[in-house]
């Protein structure tokens, strides 16, 4: 029987449930320049919970959303990353797939039936854009821990830093997920960077 939910692990801005929030109901997120059309089911996530990573997370072209670079995540290049993990329906999973490549949600994304099966060798490329790359990195409670990045690794594109309204719901996700204070928030931010950052103060 292929299960009712999964687990969407954002480690970017939609680590903000604020901001997560809006790819299911659709709307202008705070500090963005785009509507997001919305998920086809805007019910709330059931769970959330704190994912480490296996893996690097970097920041690199440039957002039409945002400005400034992206969160990108490299599953292949050891690091000590963070991410959050809300517990989704496959549909409302596809559908934040394809709004993160400015897509409007579709009846029928194949992407649905693709996150209920096993992952051959725990990767799937649904295609060539920046979000295609479909990567399992766990599981929780017999559900697996999904998400989604470029094609490349970090070592093949040029770095870019985010914008500080992305950093912002960055920061706010940190702090709901982990309970970091400002320093500890701070100081991974910067880390992923690689260089100084907008302060939130």
């Amino acid at each position: 029987m292929s299960p009712t939910h999964v687990w969407y692990v954002s480690y970017g801005s939609n680590m903000s449930a604020d901001r997560f929030g809006y790819y299911l109901s659709g709307g202008l997120p705070p500090g963005g320049s785009r509507h997001n059309p919305g998920a086809r089911d805007a019910t709330p996530p059931l769970r959330s919970i704190p994912v480490d990573l296996p893996g690097t997370v970097y920041f690199a072209g440039e957002s039409p959303q945002w400005g400034g670079g992206v969160a990108f995540y490299d599953h292949e290049t050891p690091g000590d990353s963070v991410g959050r993990g809300y517990l989704v329906t496959p549909a409302q999973f596809a559908d934040v797939a394809a709004q993160e490549m400015y897509r409007v949600p579709q009846h029928g994304d194949p992407l649905e039936q693709i996150v209920t099966a096993p992952l051959p060798g725990g990767r799937h490329t649904a295609g060539p854009g920046r979000y295609e790359t479909l990567v399992e990195v766990g599981q929780v409670d017999d559900r697996p821990l999904l998400t989604f990045t470029s094609p490349h690794g970090a070592e093949h594109v040029p770095h870019n830093p985010p914008s500080p309204a992305y950093v912002e719901h960055l920061r706010a996700g940190l702090r709901e997920s982990r309970g970091w204070d400002d320093a500890a928030v701070d100081a991974y931010v910067a880390r992923l960077a690689g260089q100084g950052l907008p302060s939130a103060r």
